[in-house]
């Protein structure tokens, strides 16, 4: 037991048989079946009501594909938290107000995403609300501290706070947006999404006072992970903007929410590694879309994303969403590395989350070979070039 209790202190579990860790346990669990059973019936209503995205030029499914699985990710994330705090409350009413808050970003996001992906919404408008959410953490308390940032020059309270609020609405629409344009081939964005949302759990676990960022990455994983059952390629729901704005936003605010938030201390550099592969694609997009002589980068889709490069390479978008599962789990195992996270621990998550994915896909699979379809399934689809 006393080696069994070292172990579990590698990830900052105080007790293996405490109400923090089982609340834990049972978050991730209910998250992730919820998900799993919750998505066949969501996707049945959904080809009912005509949600889904028809193929077109831009895309690369060729038949309907219902685009609710969001909802799915939506459902099973808030029903977990919801059981975990009725295990567990969170007594310290600050951050009951920041979780709040959080919960109702989320939520606003989400609302916005599925509308989008049923009726269309113009990027003014989805920009706007996005900034308002921003907002609503900045007045509760999550918010950057600009003079926290090594190598910066430190600045007066008057420039500080100012370019703090800036900046923090930069980082939760920018991570926002970056997920969602990632959304472009079956699998990607779930496995990212649970990849992330994995480390920075391990992360926020290394401190006694991140509760409540633990609860939250715990759903968040367990939701993304019962998706990603049926996301696999070939999928048979894809989770539209309501479901990679609800990964985002969350990953993002999460991440100024106690281990990851910048205070004295603490950087940028961190939660920036741990969150590579979305911010990196979206730099990259950006930067050649202006190049290129196009005056808005963000309303001019193309083909020039990381996923849409490796799957020109693999043609598979099975091994397309692999290799950048691995690239996620590469920048966040380094993230760990820097945030001081025991080698243990970094090796053991590692492992974790590739049981994990590979249960998933296997199981994915296996339903899939046993299917009785008339024609092969489409490769891969696109949501978002």
């Amino acid at each position: 037991m006393d080696s069994l209790g070292a172990l579990a202190a590698q990830f900052g579990i105080a007790n293996l048989f405490g109400r923090g860790f089982i609340s834990v346990i049972i978050t991730f669990f209910a998250a992730w079946v919820f998900t799993w059973q919750f998505i066949p019936r969501l996707r049945d209503f959904a080809v009912k009501a005509g949600w889904a995205d028809q193929p077109n030029a831009r895309r690369l499914n060729k038949e309907p594909l219902p685009n609710a699985g969001g909802l799915a990710i939506f459902a099973g994330f808030i029903t977990s938290v919801v059981l975990a705090w009725a295990l567990r409350p969170i007594m310290v009413e600050l951050v009951n107000i920041q979780v709040l808050s959080i919960l109702l970003g989320a939520s606003i996001m989400v609302l916005v995403g599925f509308i989008d992906d049923q009726f269309g919404l113009s990027p003014v408008t989805r920009l706007v609300v996005q900034v308002l959410v921003a907002v609503l953490l900045v007045v509760n308390g999550l918010k950057m501290d600009f003079n926290a940032i090594p190598f910066l020059p430190v600045l007066p309270e008057a420039v500080n706070e100012p370019l703090s609020t800036l900046l923090t609405i930069v980082w939760i629409v920018g991570l926002t947006n970056a997920v969602n344009l990632m959304d472009g081939v079956d699998g990607v964005v779930g496995g990212v999404g649970f990849v992330v949302s994995m480390v920075l759990l391990v992360t926020a676990a290394q401190f006694t006072d991140r509760a409540a960022a633990v609860i939250l990455l715990a759903g968040l994983a367990g939701a993304t992970l019962g998706y990603l059952r049926h996301n696999f390629n070939p999928s048979r729901i894809i989770m539209g903007d309501a479901g990679a704005y609800l990964i985002g936003f969350t990953l993002a605010a999460v991440s100024l929410l106690g281990t990851l938030k910048f205070s004295a201390g603490a950087s940028l550099i961190v939660p920036l590694i741990v969150l590579a592969l979305p911010v990196l694609d979206t730099t990259q997009v950006v930067i050649g879309r202006l190049a290129r002589g196009i005056r808005n980068p963000l309303g001019h889709p193309d083909k020039t994303h990381i996923h849409h490069r490796v799957l020109a390479r693999t043609a598979s978008a099975r091994r397309t969403a692999v290799i950048l599962w691995m690239v996620a789990l590469a920048c966040g195992m380094l993230g760990m590395l820097l945030q001081g996270v025991p080698l243990l621990a970094i090796g053991l998550t590692g492992v974790l989350v590739l049981v994990c994915l590979w249960f998933v896909a296997h199981r994915r699979v296996r339903a899939h070979s046993r299917e009785d379809r008339p024609a092969a399934a489409p490769e891969s689809h696109s949501t978002r070039p």
